[in-house]
């Protein structure tokens, strides 16, 4: 199978446009080739011939190789010339032979590049100019200018002296770039008067051409006065009197007639003015008061003018300086300094810097600053601060207390070291400032090692009942002084609640029978210093049925580091393995011996006890609690005391039940009943128990405790009293 072409690409040139440069005197028929263009097709569909756009300068040349590719060359048919035509813009174009038949074309620019056939000209060939004599250097002569038809570097004209002797080239400078003829030197109409020069311009191929500049020197009045100082007197003290010499000089001309009159003069503004002598001399005094301080030195300008045309002028300057006189004291910047210190400070610490200025200067102007005698707080000033008596920077040589001392005030004194030497004051006034140094202190409740603080709360509160209110102070001010109240931890958190602000401690909910009797809370008062300062104290409180109820059961409320409940712990434990182990072993004991009396029970005789037929009236049964025996209590109020007991006391005899004393006793008791009697006892015996319970009274009062005996005795009437101490 063989594919057959077709004409489906067009020819391409690999650019859009070919630049040339052609030199302008190249000859006619010169060759230039050019870049062909590419087909993709075969055969016929390939390029088959190039054009060229019409133009006078050019045509195309096509040549075939032996492998059918065609190149093309560019071919010069009429010479160029820049200075017509500098620019040509020619299009070319490829052709194949398919059908239907597709085109390329590229731009061809031809830029004509210049060669050296033109030789500079000048436009004028005669320059005529007139210069002053004195004339001051680099002043414009003249100016000459060449013009060159060419382009480029071959259009770049340099201008240079032809011909010229070397005195011309001493006296004028011409630059070689723009053509202008300055001075270079004094020109003297005394020594000549005129200049004739030869001037050239070269362009860059060589070519050159030529102009004659003529230089006339007008005569003019050429000598300007001169000013010889023949004294001074500088430095010259502020305090002068008037019509002081200040300088001695002299003016001369050397010029001749008219020209060579004078006149002197100074700035009427000055204090110092000129009076005229002989042959020319003149002398420059004062007339009025000098004041180093406002004008420390003067440029007094001396200007001395002939009477030629035009006049010429000369000057001189004489430095005159101003000696100084103390005659200003130092002052202060300002007549009261405020500084601020912080309290605790560390003692040297600097609290500032006070400033004076003297106008004066070097010996007088030196200050020594100084603390006047005064007492702070019945101490001297010395005591307290200090001052550097060159800097004038303040320190403090203690540390201060803003709770003692807020402010005071001291004088300080700046001498300077004139003669006679002269000195101000001024007031320091300093402001101790607070830091926060003093923790929050409680008033009430009053934390201390001797006792603590007990609130009553009766049990039927409702909610917002005020407890108490927690008290406390700051020993700083202002912002440190801010307290608020937090509490940090109580027993039941949700029960109670304290006031941020005024330290009320109250209620949250009403009390209900869940709730424990004691309950301990923590209270925090912190400052609003920074950092802040933070205090706390311990208030317990106690739930009670009423606060006239005498069967109130005193609580423990012996406060327990938290340090040590670990310590405690562990105690509570060894105590509880220790206990169990002699438990273990009475109940061993116990084992055996009842097995022992069972052996035995046979020969045992028990003698029963004899009871007392009655038992007296005021051992009856009490009809408000469950006891059999009337209560004495012993109540003992101490202010130390951080614990109550209240306990049952196990009786040292026997204690049997106690029966109604209407029911008849008999005297009579056989083995059951001794038997059952000795069982009760033991019954009544293992009941007997130890009771502790933390109570408090209300805060401020003493502690309370109360001790509960019972007891019973077998005998009857008065003999049965018991009593208890």
């Amino acid at each position: 199978m063989q594919v057959e072409d077709v004409n489906d690409n067009a020819p391409k040139f690999s650019k859009k446009e070919f630049e040339l440069e052609v030199p302008e005197n190249v000859p006619p028929k010169s060759r230039f080739p050019l870049e062909s263009a590419q087909d993709e097709d075969l055969g016929e569909n390939s390029i088959q011939n190039y054009t060229l756009s019409p133009n006078d300068h050019f045509h195309l040349g096509v040549e075939s190789k032996k492998d059918g590719s065609k190149y093309v060359d560019l071919i010069l048919e009429n010479p160029l010339d820049r200075e017509e035509e500098p620019f040509f813009r020619l299009t070319l174009m490829a052709v194949d032979g398919g059908i239907p038949q597709r085109t390329g074309t590229v731009q061809i620019n031809i830029k004509v590049l210049d060669i050296n056939d033109n030789s500079p000209e000048f436009t004028q060939s005669e320059y005529k100019v007139r210069l002053k004599e004195n004339s001051p250097q680099h002043t414009l002569i003249s100016k000459v200018e060449a013009r060159d038809l060419d382009f480029g570097s071959n259009a770049q004209v340099t201008y240079s002296f032809h011909r010229v002797p070397e005195k011309i080239r001493n006296l004028f400078q011409l630059n070689e770039i723009t053509g202008e003829i300055t001075v270079l030197e004094e020109i003297d109409y005394e020594k000549e008067t005129s200049y004739d020069m030869s001037i050239k311009a070269t362009d860059a191929g060589g070519l050159s051409g030529h102009c004659n500049v003529l230089v006339e020197v007008e005569d003019m009045n050429d000598n300007a006065p001169e000013i010889a100082v023949i004294s001074i007197n500088s430095p010259l003290p502020e305090d002068s009197s008037l019509e002081t010499l200040v300088a001695l000089f002299s003016v001369t001309d050397e010029d001749s007639g008219e020209n060579g009159k004078t006149l002197c003069s100074v700035d009427m503004n000055l204090p110092f003015v000129l009076k005229a002598t002989v042959n020319n001399f003149y002398q420059l005094m004062t007339q009025s008061f000098l004041d180093r301080e406002k004008v420390a030195e003067y440029n007094v300008t001396i200007i001395a003018t002939d009477s030629g045309s035009p006049r010429l002028t000369s000057t001189r300057i004489v430095h005159v300086k101003i000696s100084d006189v103390n005659d200003n004291p130092p002052v202060f910047v300002k007549s009261l300094f405020e500084m601020q210190i912080q309290e605790n400070n560390i003692p040297g610490l600097l609290i500032g810097s006070i400033q004076a200025d003297d106008l004066d200067m070097e010996q007088n102007a030196k200050m020594t600053y100084s603390l006047l005698s005064g007492n702070i707080s019945g101490g001297t000033v010395a005591s307290y601060i200090s001052i550097n008596s060159e800097t004038g920077n303040i320190y403090a040589l203690r540390s201060l207390d803003y709770e003692k001392i807020k402010d005071f005030k001291v004088t300080v004194r700046v001498k300077d070291h004139g003669t006679p030497p002269l000195s101000s004051d001024a007031m320091i006034h300093i402001i101790v400032t607070d830091e926060n140094d003093n923790t929050p202190f409680f008033l009430y409740p009053l934390q201390n090692s001797t006792s603590p603080c007990n609130e009553l709360l009766p049990k039927m509160t409702e909610a917002g009942y005020l407890i108490t209110k927690v008290v406390a102070v700051d020993g700083d001010s202002g912002q440190n002084s801010w307290l608020s109240y937090e509490l940090l931890k109580a027993t039941d958190p949700g029960l109670f609640s304290i006031g941020t602000q005024n330290g009320e401690v109250k209620t949250r909910r009403p009390l209900t029978e869940k709730d424990t009797n004691k309950h301990r809370l923590v209270v925090a008062v912190k400052d609003n210093g920074v950092p802040p300062q933070t205090s706390t104290a311990m208030l317990n409180i106690l739930l009670v049925d009423g606060f006239s109820d005498p069967y109130l059961k005193v609580v423990d409320v012996r406060q327990q580091d938290p340090e040590d409940e670990g310590t405690l712990t562990m105690y509570l434990v060894i105590c509880l393995a220790s206990v169990s182990f002699v438990f273990l072993l009475c109940i061993i004991a116990f084992v055996g011996i009842k097995m022992c009396k069972k052996d035995h029970g046979s020969s045992l005789i028990v003698a029963p006890p004899h009871f007392p037929p009655t038992i007296p009236e005021n051992c009856t049964d009490s009809q408000s609690g469950s006891l059999s025996r009337n209560y004495q209590y012993d109540v003992c109020l101490t202010n130390g005391s951080l614990s109550s007991e209240f306990r049952f006391l196990r009786p040292l005899i026997p204690v049997f039940s106690v029966v109604d004393p209407n029911l008849p006793v008999s005297h009579k008791t056989n083995s059951h009943d001794l038997t059952h009697s000795l069982e009760d006892n033991k019954s009544m015996e293992q009941g007997q128990a130890s009771l502790s319970e933390d109570a408090a009274p209300r805060s401020g009062g003493p502690s309370c405790t109360v001790n509960q005996a019972i007891g019973a005795n077998v005998n009857s009437g008065q003999n049965d009293w018991l009593s208890y101490q």
